[in-house]
Protein backbone atom coordinates (compact mmCIF):
# COMPACT_ATOMS: atom_id res chain seq x y z
CA UNK A 1 0.00 0.00 0.00
CA UNK A 2 1.61 3.39 -0.89
CA UNK A 3 0.02 7.06 -0.54
CA UNK A 4 -0.67 9.40 -3.13
CA UNK A 5 -1.89 12.75 -2.10
CA UNK A 6 -3.85 10.88 0.53
CA UNK A 7 -5.24 8.65 -1.51
CA UNK A 8 -4.05 4.84 -0.83
CA UNK A 9 -3.01 2.46 -4.01
CA UNK A 10 -3.12 -1.03 -4.15
CA UNK A 11 0.36 -2.15 -5.47
CA UNK A 12 0.51 -5.61 -4.43
CA UNK A 13 -2.75 -8.63 -4.74
CA UNK A 14 -5.12 -8.34 -1.83
CA UNK A 15 -3.88 -10.97 0.62
CA UNK A 16 0.07 -10.53 -0.39
CA UNK A 17 2.31 -10.47 2.32
CA UNK A 18 5.58 -8.13 2.93
CA UNK A 19 8.15 -8.15 4.96
CA UNK A 20 10.63 -5.99 5.26
CA UNK A 21 14.65 -4.64 6.69
CA UNK A 22 15.90 -6.45 9.72
CA UNK A 23 12.57 -8.22 10.29
CA UNK A 24 12.90 -9.94 6.82
CA UNK A 25 16.88 -10.73 7.94
CA UNK A 26 15.47 -12.43 11.29
CA UNK A 27 12.67 -14.39 9.82
CA UNK A 28 15.13 -16.21 6.74
CA UNK A 29 18.24 -16.74 9.51
CA UNK A 30 16.11 -18.00 11.93
CA UNK A 31 14.38 -20.31 9.23
CA UNK A 32 17.76 -21.54 8.16
CA UNK A 33 19.19 -22.00 11.23
CA UNK A 34 15.77 -24.13 12.60
CA UNK A 35 16.94 -26.40 9.68
CA UNK A 36 20.76 -26.70 10.91
CA UNK A 37 19.99 -27.61 14.12
CA UNK A 38 17.78 -29.92 12.99
CA UNK A 39 20.34 -32.47 11.58
CA UNK A 40 23.19 -31.55 13.54
CA UNK A 41 22.66 -33.90 16.40
CA UNK A 42 23.06 -36.62 13.35
CA UNK A 43 26.78 -35.10 12.91
CA UNK A 44 29.75 -37.26 13.59
CA UNK A 45 30.29 -41.30 14.78
CA UNK A 46 28.37 -40.51 17.63
CA UNK A 47 25.81 -38.33 16.06
CA UNK A 48 21.95 -39.75 16.54
CA UNK A 49 19.64 -41.13 13.76
CA UNK A 50 16.24 -39.54 12.95
CA UNK A 51 12.97 -41.23 12.24
CA UNK A 52 10.30 -39.68 9.38
CA UNK A 53 7.36 -40.86 8.87
CA UNK A 54 5.88 -39.37 5.48
CA UNK A 55 1.88 -38.72 4.70
CA UNK A 56 1.55 -42.19 3.80
CA UNK A 57 2.90 -43.68 7.06
CA UNK A 58 6.01 -45.17 5.11
CA UNK A 59 8.85 -44.51 7.99
CA UNK A 60 12.72 -44.18 7.21
CA UNK A 61 15.61 -44.26 10.20
CA UNK A 62 18.25 -42.22 8.94
CA UNK A 63 21.33 -40.17 10.35
CA UNK A 64 22.18 -39.39 6.44
CA UNK A 65 21.49 -35.76 6.22
CA UNK A 66 20.67 -35.45 2.40
CA UNK A 67 17.95 -38.19 3.12
CA UNK A 68 16.93 -36.35 6.04
CA UNK A 69 16.19 -33.44 4.26
CA UNK A 70 15.11 -34.94 1.52
CA UNK A 71 11.88 -36.69 3.47
CA UNK A 72 11.25 -33.11 5.38
CA UNK A 73 8.52 -31.18 3.58
CA UNK A 74 10.06 -27.43 4.54
CA UNK A 75 7.84 -24.57 3.65
CA UNK A 76 10.01 -21.92 4.59
CA UNK A 77 12.02 -20.69 0.69
CA UNK A 78 14.95 -19.48 2.84
CA UNK A 79 15.21 -23.19 4.32
CA UNK A 80 14.55 -24.35 0.88
CA UNK A 81 18.28 -22.71 0.31
CA UNK A 82 19.85 -25.10 3.26
CA UNK A 83 17.92 -28.27 2.09
CA UNK A 84 18.97 -26.86 -1.32
CA UNK A 85 22.89 -26.75 0.15
CA UNK A 86 22.98 -30.51 1.10
CA UNK A 87 21.47 -31.64 -2.55
CA UNK A 88 24.55 -30.00 -4.27
CA UNK A 89 26.56 -31.15 -1.92
CA UNK A 90 25.42 -34.50 -2.15
CA UNK A 91 25.37 -34.52 -5.71
CA UNK A 92 29.09 -33.01 -6.24
CA UNK A 93 31.12 -34.80 -3.65
CA UNK A 94 28.49 -37.56 -2.41
CA UNK A 95 29.37 -37.14 1.38
CA UNK A 96 29.85 -34.07 3.74
CA UNK A 97 25.90 -32.69 3.40
CA UNK A 98 25.32 -32.30 7.37
CA UNK A 99 28.78 -31.02 7.55
CA UNK A 100 27.97 -28.01 4.96
CA UNK A 101 24.35 -27.66 6.42
CA UNK A 102 25.40 -27.02 10.00
CA UNK A 103 28.24 -24.80 8.80
CA UNK A 104 25.91 -22.69 6.55
CA UNK A 105 23.48 -22.61 10.43
CA UNK A 106 26.72 -21.11 12.25
CA UNK A 107 27.56 -18.73 9.74
CA UNK A 108 24.16 -16.66 9.02
CA UNK A 109 24.12 -16.99 13.58
CA UNK A 110 27.61 -15.11 13.52
CA UNK A 111 26.17 -12.75 10.81
CA UNK A 112 23.44 -12.06 12.91
CA UNK A 113 25.65 -10.89 15.78
CA UNK A 114 27.38 -8.64 13.26
CA UNK A 115 23.75 -7.14 11.92
CA UNK A 116 23.24 -6.34 15.79
CA UNK A 117 26.15 -4.43 16.07
CA UNK A 118 24.60 -2.80 12.99
CA UNK A 119 27.62 -3.71 10.43
CA UNK A 120 25.72 -3.87 6.96
CA UNK A 121 25.08 -6.81 5.20
CA UNK A 122 27.46 -6.43 2.22
CA UNK A 123 30.21 -5.74 4.22
CA UNK A 124 29.52 -9.21 5.58
CA UNK A 125 28.67 -10.50 2.66
CA UNK A 126 32.35 -9.14 1.41
CA UNK A 127 33.91 -10.49 4.21
CA UNK A 128 32.76 -13.63 3.92
CA UNK A 129 33.42 -14.56 0.27
CA UNK A 130 36.80 -12.92 0.80
CA UNK A 131 37.12 -15.78 3.93
CA UNK A 132 35.72 -18.84 1.68
CA UNK A 133 38.40 -17.86 -0.96
CA UNK A 134 41.20 -17.77 1.67
CA UNK A 135 39.81 -20.95 3.32
CA UNK A 136 39.86 -23.11 -0.28
CA UNK A 137 44.00 -21.59 -0.82
CA UNK A 138 44.41 -23.04 2.78
CA UNK A 139 42.45 -26.37 2.34
CA UNK A 140 44.91 -26.47 -1.06
CA UNK A 141 47.76 -25.67 0.73
CA UNK A 142 47.51 -28.42 3.44
CA UNK A 143 46.11 -31.08 1.85
CA UNK A 144 48.17 -34.69 1.11
CA UNK A 145 48.93 -36.55 -1.85
CA UNK A 146 47.15 -39.92 -2.16
CA UNK A 147 48.47 -42.50 -4.81
CA UNK A 148 45.60 -44.20 -6.04
CA UNK A 149 47.11 -47.25 -5.86
CA UNK A 150 47.24 -47.45 -1.72
CA UNK A 151 44.41 -49.42 -1.30
CA UNK A 152 44.94 -48.71 2.43
CA UNK A 153 43.98 -45.37 2.22
CA UNK A 154 41.36 -45.40 -0.03
CA UNK A 155 39.44 -48.03 2.77
CA UNK A 156 40.40 -45.67 5.66
CA UNK A 157 38.64 -42.59 3.84
CA UNK A 158 35.74 -45.42 2.90
CA UNK A 159 35.75 -46.24 6.33
CA UNK A 160 35.57 -42.63 7.87
CA UNK A 161 32.59 -42.00 5.94
CA UNK A 162 30.59 -44.85 7.25
CA UNK A 163 31.65 -44.14 10.66
CA UNK A 164 28.68 -42.02 11.53
CA UNK A 165 25.95 -44.60 9.48
CA UNK A 166 24.57 -47.60 11.67
CA UNK A 167 26.14 -50.25 9.68
CA UNK A 168 29.42 -50.44 11.51
CA UNK A 169 29.19 -54.02 11.71
CA UNK A 170 29.77 -54.19 7.85
CA UNK A 171 32.16 -51.22 7.69
CA UNK A 172 35.00 -53.10 6.77
CA UNK A 173 32.69 -55.68 4.29
CA UNK A 174 31.42 -52.06 2.56
CA UNK A 175 34.98 -50.50 2.05
CA UNK A 176 36.30 -53.00 0.95
CA UNK A 177 33.04 -53.47 -1.93
CA UNK A 178 33.42 -49.35 -2.48
CA UNK A 179 37.32 -49.00 -3.31
CA UNK A 180 36.87 -52.38 -5.67
CA UNK A 181 34.19 -51.37 -7.40
CA UNK A 182 35.38 -47.51 -7.99
CA UNK A 183 38.89 -49.32 -8.87
CA UNK A 184 37.50 -51.78 -11.14
CA UNK A 185 34.98 -48.79 -13.50
CA UNK A 186 38.13 -46.30 -13.02
CA UNK A 187 39.65 -44.97 -16.54
CA UNK A 188 42.49 -42.78 -17.77
CA UNK A 189 41.39 -40.01 -19.60
CA UNK A 190 44.02 -37.51 -20.82
CA UNK A 191 46.63 -38.68 -17.82
CA UNK A 192 43.92 -38.16 -15.61
CA UNK A 193 42.16 -40.65 -13.55
CA UNK A 194 38.27 -40.88 -13.83
CA UNK A 195 35.17 -42.88 -12.34
CA UNK A 196 31.95 -42.63 -13.20
CA UNK A 197 29.90 -43.39 -10.48
CA UNK A 198 26.82 -44.61 -12.27
CA UNK A 199 28.47 -47.38 -13.34
CA UNK A 200 27.89 -48.33 -10.04
CA UNK A 201 24.45 -50.60 -10.29
CA UNK A 202 22.73 -50.70 -6.34
CA UNK A 203 20.15 -53.41 -6.24
CA UNK A 204 18.68 -53.95 -3.17
CA UNK A 205 16.99 -57.00 -1.90
CA UNK A 206 15.74 -58.27 1.77
CA UNK A 207 16.88 -61.42 3.54
CA UNK A 208 20.37 -62.80 4.58
CA UNK A 209 22.54 -60.89 6.64
CA UNK A 210 23.84 -56.93 5.60
CA UNK A 211 27.15 -58.55 5.14
CA UNK A 212 26.41 -60.74 2.79
CA UNK A 213 26.43 -57.85 0.56
CA UNK A 214 28.13 -58.89 -2.82
CA UNK A 215 30.03 -57.05 -5.67
CA UNK A 216 29.31 -58.58 -8.95
CA UNK A 217 32.11 -58.34 -11.47
CA UNK A 218 29.33 -57.35 -14.18
CA UNK A 219 25.79 -56.78 -14.22
CA UNK A 220 22.34 -58.05 -12.36
CA UNK A 221 19.10 -57.24 -14.29
CA UNK A 222 16.08 -57.27 -12.09
CA UNK A 223 14.26 -59.22 -14.45
CA UNK A 224 12.92 -62.44 -15.03
CA UNK A 225 13.87 -65.34 -18.35
CA UNK A 226 10.92 -64.69 -20.86
CA UNK A 227 10.72 -68.38 -21.13
CA UNK A 228 10.67 -71.25 -18.69
CA UNK A 229 11.91 -74.12 -20.98
CA UNK A 230 15.09 -71.33 -21.83
CA UNK A 231 18.06 -73.20 -20.25
CA UNK A 232 18.68 -71.17 -16.34
CA UNK A 233 22.56 -71.32 -16.69
CA UNK A 234 25.08 -70.38 -19.49
CA UNK A 235 28.15 -71.24 -19.08
CA UNK A 236 30.82 -68.63 -21.82
CA UNK A 237 28.22 -66.21 -22.51
CA UNK A 238 27.96 -64.72 -25.79
CA UNK A 239 26.02 -62.12 -25.32
CA UNK A 240 23.52 -59.51 -27.97
CA UNK A 241 22.40 -56.89 -26.75
CA UNK A 242 19.26 -55.93 -28.79
CA UNK A 243 16.88 -52.78 -28.93
CA UNK A 244 14.74 -53.76 -31.39
CA UNK A 245 11.55 -55.53 -30.93
CA UNK A 246 11.91 -59.37 -31.53
CA UNK A 247 8.14 -58.83 -32.69
CA UNK A 248 5.84 -58.33 -36.18
CA UNK A 249 5.38 -54.80 -36.19
CA UNK A 250 1.75 -53.87 -36.61
CA UNK A 251 1.15 -51.14 -39.44
CA UNK A 252 0.08 -47.90 -38.84
CA UNK A 253 -2.72 -47.21 -40.89
CA UNK A 254 -6.18 -49.78 -41.07
CA UNK A 255 -5.84 -52.32 -43.43
CA UNK A 256 -7.97 -54.80 -44.68
CA UNK A 257 -7.37 -58.60 -46.13
CA UNK A 258 -9.87 -60.64 -47.58
CA UNK A 259 -9.23 -64.41 -47.25
CA UNK A 260 -11.38 -66.77 -49.57
CA UNK A 261 -9.67 -70.02 -49.12
CA UNK A 262 -8.89 -71.51 -45.62
CA UNK A 263 -5.58 -72.49 -47.09
CA UNK A 264 -4.58 -68.45 -47.61
CA UNK A 265 -5.26 -67.99 -43.53
CA UNK A 266 -3.13 -70.76 -43.22
CA UNK A 267 -0.35 -69.66 -45.92
CA UNK A 268 -0.70 -66.29 -43.85
CA UNK A 269 0.02 -67.58 -40.39
CA UNK A 270 2.83 -69.16 -41.69
CA UNK A 271 4.41 -66.24 -43.20
CA UNK A 272 4.36 -64.67 -39.33
CA UNK A 273 6.23 -67.59 -38.17
CA UNK A 274 8.82 -67.64 -40.70
CA UNK A 275 9.55 -63.87 -40.03
CA UNK A 276 10.06 -64.47 -36.42
CA UNK A 277 12.22 -67.51 -36.90
CA UNK A 278 14.01 -65.84 -39.41
CA UNK A 279 14.64 -63.03 -36.62
CA UNK A 280 15.89 -65.64 -33.95
CA UNK A 281 17.92 -67.63 -37.05
CA UNK A 282 19.53 -63.78 -37.43
CA UNK A 283 20.39 -63.95 -33.56
CA UNK A 284 21.97 -67.89 -33.49
CA UNK A 285 23.72 -67.10 -36.57
CA UNK A 286 25.70 -64.60 -34.69
CA UNK A 287 26.50 -67.17 -32.00
CA UNK A 288 24.66 -65.56 -29.61
CA UNK A 289 23.62 -67.59 -26.35
CA UNK A 290 21.86 -65.02 -24.53
CA UNK A 291 19.90 -62.23 -25.34
CA UNK A 292 18.80 -58.70 -23.64
CA UNK A 293 15.94 -57.26 -25.13
CA UNK A 294 15.14 -53.60 -24.55
CA UNK A 295 11.86 -53.87 -26.14
CA UNK A 296 9.16 -56.82 -26.53
CA UNK A 297 9.70 -60.68 -27.47
CA UNK A 298 6.64 -62.65 -29.13
CA UNK A 299 5.31 -65.37 -27.68
CA UNK A 300 6.34 -67.75 -31.10
CA UNK A 301 9.97 -66.20 -30.67
CA UNK A 302 10.37 -66.94 -27.10
CA UNK A 303 9.50 -70.78 -28.61
CA UNK A 304 12.10 -70.20 -31.34
CA UNK A 305 14.91 -69.24 -28.61
CA UNK A 306 13.94 -71.44 -26.26
CA UNK A 307 14.34 -74.56 -28.67
CA UNK A 308 17.55 -72.72 -29.35
CA UNK A 309 18.82 -72.81 -25.86
CA UNK A 310 19.03 -69.14 -25.83
CA UNK A 311 18.63 -66.98 -22.37
CA UNK A 312 16.80 -64.65 -23.60
CA UNK A 313 15.65 -61.51 -21.18
CA UNK A 314 12.89 -58.53 -22.52
CA UNK A 315 12.02 -54.98 -21.74
CA UNK A 316 15.44 -54.17 -20.13
CA UNK A 317 15.94 -50.33 -19.06
CA UNK A 318 17.70 -47.99 -21.33
CA UNK A 319 20.15 -47.55 -18.76
CA UNK A 320 20.80 -51.21 -17.60
CA UNK A 321 21.65 -51.66 -21.33
CA UNK A 322 24.16 -48.75 -21.28
CA UNK A 323 25.90 -50.92 -18.27
CA UNK A 324 25.58 -54.28 -19.76
CA UNK A 325 27.75 -53.01 -22.82
CA UNK A 326 30.13 -51.66 -20.43
CA UNK A 327 30.17 -54.85 -18.80
CA UNK A 328 30.38 -57.32 -22.01
CA UNK A 329 32.14 -55.12 -23.50
CA UNK A 330 29.29 -55.34 -26.37
CA UNK A 331 27.45 -53.26 -28.84
CA UNK A 332 23.70 -52.34 -28.65
CA UNK A 333 22.31 -52.55 -32.08
CA UNK A 334 19.18 -51.30 -33.06
CA UNK A 335 18.51 -54.07 -36.19
CA UNK A 336 18.51 -57.65 -35.60
CA UNK A 337 20.01 -57.74 -39.27
CA UNK A 338 23.22 -55.56 -38.21
CA UNK A 339 24.03 -58.10 -35.26
CA UNK A 340 27.74 -59.80 -36.04
CA UNK A 341 29.30 -61.50 -33.69
CA UNK A 342 31.94 -58.77 -33.12
CA UNK A 343 28.81 -57.26 -31.54
CA UNK A 344 28.64 -59.61 -28.98
CA UNK A 345 29.70 -59.19 -25.41
CA UNK A 346 31.05 -61.74 -23.30
CA UNK A 347 30.72 -63.29 -19.75
CA UNK A 348 31.98 -66.34 -17.90
CA UNK A 349 28.80 -66.97 -16.69
CA UNK A 350 24.52 -65.99 -17.05
CA UNK A 351 22.41 -66.86 -14.51
CA UNK A 352 18.52 -66.74 -13.40
CA UNK A 353 18.58 -66.63 -9.33
CA UNK A 354 15.80 -66.22 -7.30
CA UNK A 355 16.00 -63.98 -4.15
CA UNK A 356 12.99 -64.67 -2.22
CA UNK A 357 9.82 -64.51 -4.10
CA UNK A 358 11.74 -62.24 -7.19
CA UNK A 359 14.09 -63.60 -9.70
CA UNK A 360 16.89 -62.08 -11.24
CA UNK A 361 19.46 -62.67 -14.11
CA UNK A 362 23.35 -62.30 -13.12
CA UNK A 363 25.95 -61.66 -15.46
CA UNK A 364 28.97 -62.59 -13.28
CA UNK A 365 32.71 -63.21 -14.30
CA UNK A 366 33.21 -60.63 -17.33
CA UNK A 367 36.61 -59.35 -18.11
CA UNK A 368 37.29 -56.11 -16.76
CA UNK A 369 33.84 -54.77 -16.77
CA UNK A 370 33.93 -50.86 -16.88
CA UNK A 371 29.90 -51.75 -15.41
CA UNK A 372 29.72 -53.28 -11.98
CA UNK A 373 26.84 -54.44 -9.58
CA UNK A 374 26.69 -54.18 -5.80
CA UNK A 375 23.71 -56.37 -4.62
CA UNK A 376 22.60 -55.15 -0.74
CA UNK A 377 20.95 -57.48 1.68
CA UNK A 378 20.09 -56.91 4.83
CA UNK A 379 17.38 -58.36 7.67
CA UNK A 380 14.67 -55.65 6.52
CA UNK A 381 14.06 -52.93 4.71
CA UNK A 382 15.06 -50.18 6.84
CA UNK A 383 18.63 -51.49 7.35
CA UNK A 384 18.67 -52.43 3.35
CA UNK A 385 17.93 -48.68 2.72
CA UNK A 386 20.47 -47.40 5.14
CA UNK A 387 23.09 -50.07 4.04
CA UNK A 388 22.29 -48.52 0.40
CA UNK A 389 23.38 -44.64 1.61
CA UNK A 390 26.17 -45.72 3.73
CA UNK A 391 27.68 -47.45 -0.08
CA UNK A 392 26.61 -44.56 -1.98
CA UNK A 393 28.40 -42.48 0.86
CA UNK A 394 31.43 -44.63 0.88
CA UNK A 395 31.52 -45.27 -3.60
CA UNK A 396 31.62 -41.39 -3.70
CA UNK A 397 34.56 -40.44 -1.28
CA UNK A 398 37.13 -43.58 -3.11
CA UNK A 399 36.12 -41.79 -6.39
CA UNK A 400 36.93 -38.18 -5.36
CA UNK A 401 40.15 -39.42 -4.07
CA UNK A 402 40.87 -41.84 -6.69
CA UNK A 403 40.12 -38.76 -9.20
CA UNK A 404 41.36 -35.90 -7.07
CA UNK A 405 44.53 -37.38 -5.39
CA UNK A 406 43.99 -35.50 -2.34
CA UNK A 407 43.05 -35.61 1.52
CA UNK A 408 42.83 -34.42 4.88
CA UNK A 409 42.31 -35.09 7.86
CA UNK A 410 39.04 -35.67 9.49
CA UNK A 411 37.46 -35.44 13.09
CA UNK A 412 37.54 -31.39 12.86
CA UNK A 413 41.09 -31.09 12.55
CA UNK A 414 40.95 -28.87 9.30
CA UNK A 415 38.45 -26.70 10.39
CA UNK A 416 40.45 -25.73 13.66
CA UNK A 417 43.03 -25.37 11.26
CA UNK A 418 41.16 -23.26 8.88
CA UNK A 419 40.38 -21.13 11.66
CA UNK A 420 43.18 -20.33 13.21
CA UNK A 421 45.17 -19.17 9.89
CA UNK A 422 41.60 -17.12 8.54
CA UNK A 423 41.72 -15.50 11.87
CA UNK A 424 45.31 -14.40 11.60
CA UNK A 425 44.41 -13.36 7.37
CA UNK A 426 41.42 -11.30 9.30
CA UNK A 427 44.10 -8.66 10.64
CA UNK A 428 45.73 -8.44 7.44
CA UNK A 429 42.46 -7.28 6.10
CA UNK A 430 41.44 -4.54 8.99
CA UNK A 431 38.17 -2.40 8.44
CA UNK A 432 34.77 -4.14 9.64
CA UNK A 433 35.33 -7.00 7.09
CA UNK A 434 38.28 -8.29 9.36
CA UNK A 435 35.02 -8.96 12.13
CA UNK A 436 33.38 -10.70 8.73
CA UNK A 437 36.22 -13.04 8.35
CA UNK A 438 36.96 -13.71 12.48
CA UNK A 439 33.17 -14.53 12.92
CA UNK A 440 33.64 -16.85 9.41
CA UNK A 441 36.56 -18.47 11.67
CA UNK A 442 34.29 -19.07 15.04
CA UNK A 443 31.81 -20.73 12.75
CA UNK A 444 33.64 -23.22 11.31
CA UNK A 445 34.66 -23.84 14.73
CA UNK A 446 30.99 -25.68 14.88
CA UNK A 447 32.57 -28.90 13.56
CA UNK A 448 34.93 -29.70 16.27
CA UNK A 449 32.68 -28.14 18.90
CA UNK A 450 29.80 -30.55 17.07
CA UNK A 451 31.31 -33.70 17.52
CA UNK A 452 32.31 -33.40 20.99
CA UNK A 453 28.81 -32.66 21.81
CA UNK A 454 27.40 -35.39 19.86
CA UNK A 455 29.95 -37.82 21.85
CA UNK A 456 28.51 -36.39 24.93
CA UNK A 457 31.77 -34.10 26.21
CA UNK A 458 32.44 -30.41 27.06
CA UNK A 459 32.65 -28.54 23.77
CA UNK A 460 34.31 -25.68 25.54
CA UNK A 461 36.98 -28.17 26.74
CA UNK A 462 37.80 -29.97 23.68
CA UNK A 463 37.97 -26.38 21.33
CA UNK A 464 40.81 -25.13 24.18
CA UNK A 465 42.59 -28.09 23.62
CA UNK A 466 42.31 -28.01 20.06
CA UNK A 467 43.27 -24.11 19.48
CA UNK A 468 46.55 -25.13 21.79
CA UNK A 469 47.22 -27.98 19.79
CA UNK A 470 47.49 -25.93 16.55
CA UNK A 471 49.37 -23.54 17.96
CA UNK A 472 51.92 -25.84 18.39
CA UNK A 473 52.00 -26.86 14.86
CA UNK A 474 50.12 -29.89 15.49
CA UNK A 475 48.12 -29.71 12.07
CA UNK A 476 46.48 -32.81 12.06
CA UNK A 477 44.86 -32.52 15.81
CA UNK A 478 41.04 -33.28 15.92
CA UNK A 479 38.16 -34.70 18.55
CA UNK A 480 39.16 -38.37 19.84
CA UNK A 481 35.73 -39.07 20.64
CA UNK A 482 36.54 -42.45 21.94
CA UNK A 483 38.54 -40.73 24.89
CA UNK A 484 37.26 -37.13 24.84
CA UNK A 485 40.54 -35.79 24.16
CA UNK A 486 42.88 -34.64 21.26
CA UNK A 487 44.72 -36.67 19.16
CA UNK A 488 46.36 -36.78 15.76
CA UNK A 489 43.64 -37.61 13.49
CA UNK A 490 46.11 -38.51 10.43
CA UNK A 491 47.49 -41.32 12.79
CA UNK A 492 44.42 -42.35 13.83
CA UNK A 493 42.64 -43.35 10.08
CA UNK A 494 40.68 -40.48 10.12
CA UNK A 495 40.44 -39.33 6.90
CA UNK A 496 38.55 -37.53 4.42
CA UNK A 497 38.28 -36.55 0.55
CA UNK A 498 39.84 -32.51 -0.28
CA UNK A 499 36.62 -32.13 -2.61
CA UNK A 500 34.49 -32.92 0.26
CA UNK A 501 35.89 -30.41 2.43
CA UNK A 502 36.18 -27.16 -0.01
CA UNK A 503 32.74 -28.44 -1.41
CA UNK A 504 31.32 -28.06 2.16
CA UNK A 505 32.46 -24.49 3.06
CA UNK A 506 31.63 -23.22 -0.14
CA UNK A 507 28.40 -24.47 -0.41
CA UNK A 508 27.70 -22.83 3.12
CA UNK A 509 29.06 -19.60 2.65
CA UNK A 510 27.19 -19.40 -1.09
CA UNK A 511 24.22 -19.65 0.83
CA UNK A 512 24.47 -18.03 3.82
CA UNK A 513 25.51 -14.90 1.60
CA UNK A 514 22.38 -15.06 -0.42
CA UNK A 515 20.33 -15.23 2.78
CA UNK A 516 21.79 -12.21 4.14
CA UNK A 517 21.59 -10.37 0.63
CA UNK A 518 17.83 -10.34 0.89
CA UNK A 519 15.70 -7.26 3.20
CA UNK A 520 12.53 -7.53 1.39
CA UNK A 521 10.37 -10.63 1.50
CA UNK A 522 6.84 -10.47 -1.06
CA UNK A 523 4.59 -13.53 -0.20
CA UNK A 524 1.65 -13.73 -2.65
CA UNK A 525 -1.48 -14.75 -0.74
CA UNK A 526 -1.55 -18.82 -1.16
CA UNK A 527 -4.28 -19.87 -3.87
CA UNK A 528 -6.40 -21.92 -1.27
CA UNK A 529 -9.16 -23.85 -3.41
CA UNK A 530 -13.27 -23.11 -2.27
CA UNK A 531 -15.65 -25.55 -1.26
CA UNK A 532 -16.69 -28.14 -4.20
CA UNK A 533 -13.73 -27.72 -5.86
CA UNK A 534 -13.34 -30.03 -9.09
CA UNK A 535 -17.34 -31.13 -8.31
CA UNK A 536 -20.31 -30.68 -7.44
CA UNK A 537 -21.31 -27.40 -5.15
CA UNK A 538 -20.64 -28.14 -1.72
CA UNK A 539 -19.10 -31.54 -1.65
CA UNK A 540 -15.50 -31.26 -0.86
CA UNK A 541 -13.07 -31.83 -2.86
CA UNK A 542 -15.73 -32.81 -5.78
CA UNK A 543 -16.56 -36.27 -4.04
CA UNK A 544 -19.83 -37.31 -4.70
CA UNK A 545 -21.74 -37.64 -2.20
CA UNK A 546 -21.93 -40.52 0.08
CA UNK A 547 -17.85 -41.54 -0.79
CA UNK A 548 -16.65 -40.03 2.31
CA UNK A 549 -15.08 -42.56 4.72
CA UNK A 550 -15.95 -45.84 2.76
CA UNK A 551 -14.43 -48.46 4.13
CA UNK A 552 -11.09 -49.65 2.05
CA UNK A 553 -10.94 -46.60 0.09
CA UNK A 554 -7.54 -45.07 -0.14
Amino acid sequence: MAQLGGVPVLILKEGAERTRGRDAQRSNIMAARVIAEAVRSTLGPRGMDKMLVDSLGDVTITNDGAAILDEIDVQHPAAKMLVGVAKTQDDEVGDGTTTAVVIAGELLKRAEELLDQKIHPTLIVSGYKKAADMAKKILDEIALDVDPDDEKILMKIAVTSMNSKSVLGAKEHFAKISVAAIKQIAEEKDGKMEANRDMVNIIKKQGKSILETELVQGMVVDKELVHPAMPKTVKKAKIALVDAAIELEKTEFDAEIRISDPTQMQAFLDEEQNLLKQMVENIKSSGANVIFCQKGIDDTAQHYLAKARVLAVRRVKKSDMEKLAKATGGTVVTNLKELKAENLGNAGLVEEVKILNDKMVYVRECKNPKAVTIVVRGGTELVVDEGERALNDALSVVRDVLEDQKMVAGGGAPEIELAKRLRDYAESVGGREQLAIEAFAEALEIIPKTLAENAGYDQLDIIVKLRAAHEKAGLWMGVDITTGNVADMLKAGVVEPLRVKKQAVVSASEASEMILRIDDVIASKRHEPGPGAGGPPGVPGGMPPGMGGMPGMM
